[in-house]
């Protein structure tokens, strides 16, 4: 739905809070932030809304539709299922921002699930910035603060907290290495969101990437001992850092918030290379010690048995990186750079952090 009359959006607040009026709302996005890793598609489309409740309070919600597109989600059911899912796991993962309703969109308003209609999720809205303004910063003035250095230290705790405790779900792990490639949103939907003529991302090498990741699944397809809570999407425009603080708020808790550590790992700390390749002076003094210091905290507090796992989520999350409908002002030299950069860890038996440095000598 492209428009949300007025009544739609009041009904649905109504469900969540009897008795509140509705002050205002306005979409959230497109990305607004230009230059480097200018934003494109996304899974969904948030609307941000201005609440007074029924004891004359100022709330601020987020009522969310999912898009249909070619990630796995051109079906209502498929579309239906990311936000049941995201409602249901939501709770699960701490500092997130808190799902309050899940239900359908129709033409006369909101209804149950048993209707016809789009889906669409209701939630808290998170005070501040996306962390990835903090990452443009960086790459503009070509050095990392002191601050930070600590928000970056902050996140690998936070993340290896999350990752402390084993999961006991044969099941639930084979499906997430599964959905690691054959998930729409997963290696093989990225590879096909690829046209035929991107640069540094000709079909052969990325059938090439997709056979070496293959391999991986096998290699950790009875690895069950390192299921874990993940939140499943912790990357910059995920993350929401209060001005001035290191305390956050995670977005978007995705794929059933259980998995790999790897995959939470590698999906934020891809990014310090990402937007490093695209700002090579902020390398020395800005995005190579948030990687060093990233990968050093987080083992630290974890261990190193993530390394055993990340290559394969590491491709993945360097082909959503590289593919042009999320970054489509991404060039050819910094994609053929980071998808290198996952090949030589597929040919690894276990991720070497300090190999990102050979990138910027």
């Amino acid at each position: 739905m492209e428009r949300l009359e007025r009544e739609v959006i009041e009904r649905a607040v109504a469900n969540v809070l009897p008795g509140a009026k509705v002050r205002g709302w306005v979409a959230l996005g497109p990305d607004p932030g230009g230059g480097v890793a200018q934003k494109g598609a996304g899974y969904g489309r948030p609307i941000r809304i201005e609440v007074e409740d029924a004891a004359g309070a100022a709330r601020t919600l987020v009522l969310r539709t999912a898009t249909s597109d070619a990630f796995g989600h051109d079906r209502r059911a498929d579309r239906v299922a990311e936000l049941l899912l995201a409602h249901d796991t939501f709770p699960l993962v701490p500092d997130h921002v808190r799902a309050l309703d899940v239900g359908l969109l129709a033409p006369d308003g909101p209804h149950s699930l048993r209707g016809t209609g789009e889906p669409y999720l209701v939630t808290d809205f998170a005070e501040g910035r996306l962390y990835a303004e903090d990452l443009r910063r960086i790459a503009r003035e070509a050095v990392a603060a002191r601050l930070d250095l600590e928000r970056c230290a902050a996140l690998a705790l936070w993340l290896a907290r999350l990752h402390r405790d084993p999961l006991a779900d044969p099941v639930a792990w084979r499906r997430a290495i599964r959905d690691l490639l054959g998930h729409g949103e997963g290696i093989f939907g990225i590879v096909d969101a690829y046209a035929g003529d991107v640069a540094g991302a000709p079909a052969e090498r990325l059938a090439e990437l997709e056979r070496r990741c293959l391999s991986w699944r096998w290699r950790l397809r009875e690895r069950d001992d390192r299921l874990r809570r993940t939140h499943g999407d912790f990357h910059p425009f995920n993350i929401v850092f209060p001005e001035g603080e290191t305390r956050f708020t995670v977005l978007d808790a995705s794929r059933g918030s259980c998995g790999d550590p790897a995959d939470d790992v590698s999906a934020l700390s891809v990014n310090y290379v990402f937007f490093g390749l695209q700002a090579p002076a902020a390398w020395p003094r800005g995005f190579g010690p948030l990687w060093r210091a990233f990968w050093a905290t987080y083992l630290g507090a974890a261990g190193r048995s993530v390394l055993e796992g990340a290559p394969p989520f590491l491709a993945w999350r360097a082909l959503v990186l590289g593919c042009p409908s999320f970054y489509p002002g991404l060039a050819g030299a910094p994609r053929d750079a980071l998808l290198g950069f996952a090949e030589r860890a597929l040919h690894e038996a276990e991720f070497d952090p300090g190999s990102a440095e050979r990138l910027f000598r």
